[in-house]
């Protein structure tokens, strides 16, 4: 697997959202869904609102492979399940944005289960 390159970092920490989708076993992609992203650490993570029952979320682990698009930019992309970071996850979406209700639906403890680390192909 590669690295994100800091010129990518930086541009999805600047992005308000990206959309993600798993790969069918033919290798084409499902539909794109957008998501809430942050990133820690030097890594990208997502969570599924809806916790495991959230469709894209269903979708990219049957494999862990996908694809992450933002801006004009879509990536190949492994998906891997990492609670190593979880409280500062926790922390890095509410300061993204901000302690509403949607905040606090993606750090519920539903949601924290579903916590990934996306890292490029």
């Amino acid at each position: 697997m590669g690295a994100w390159t800091a010129a990518e970092l930086k541009e999805l920490d600047d992005a308000y959202e990206v959309k993600v989708a798993g790969r069918r076993a033919d290798g084409s992609s499902r539909t794109l869904t957008t998501v809430w992203h942050v990133v820690v650490d030097g890594d990208l993570y997502l969570r599924s609102v809806k916790g495991t029952d959230g469709q894209w979320y269903k979708g990219v682990v049957r494999n862990f492979e996908g694809f992450l698009s933002w801006n004009s930019t879509t990536r190949e992309v492994a998906f891997t399940l990492d609670a190593s970071h979880d409280d500062a996850v926790d922390a890095a979406y509410v300061a993204r944005y901000g302690n509403g209700a949607p905040s606090r639906s993606i750090t519920s403890a539903s949601a924290r289960e579903t916590t990934l680390r996306v890292d490029p192909r």
